[in-house]
């Protein structure tokens, strides 16, 4: 029995589909099987299968509550202790460079 397909067109930025497509061929995949999977897990989901929203900015320092403040402190402290931080030259390496 023949598989029947539909046509999907969609209109997207150049290097976006670019890049996108050099990573699916990297992976032994077709534009089409992964479109299909897509929309075999929207489905499934009966949605968007990941999260779509919206990045809200961190609280100033000001706009925090004490406990807010402590919890951050505390969690920045144990990130330097367990060595998960990043220099300072680092970063403002990084950041100059962009």
């Amino acid at each position: 029995m023949a598989v029947r397909t539909a046509n999907v067109v969609a209109r997207v930025e150049p290097g976006v589909k670019s890049e996108a497509e050099s990573i699916i061929s990297e992976l032994g995949l077709s534009v089409s099987a992964v479109i299909n999977s897509l929309y075999k897990q929207i489905i499934i989901h009966k949605g968007i299968p990941y999260s779509l929203s919206l990045q809200t900015a961190p609280k100033a320092i000001d706009e925090m509550s004490r406990e807010e403040f402590d919890l951050m402190m505390e969690t920045s402290l144990n990130q330097a202790k367990n060595g998960e931080s990043i220099p300072a030259e680092q970063v403002f390496a990084e950041i100059l460079n962009r």
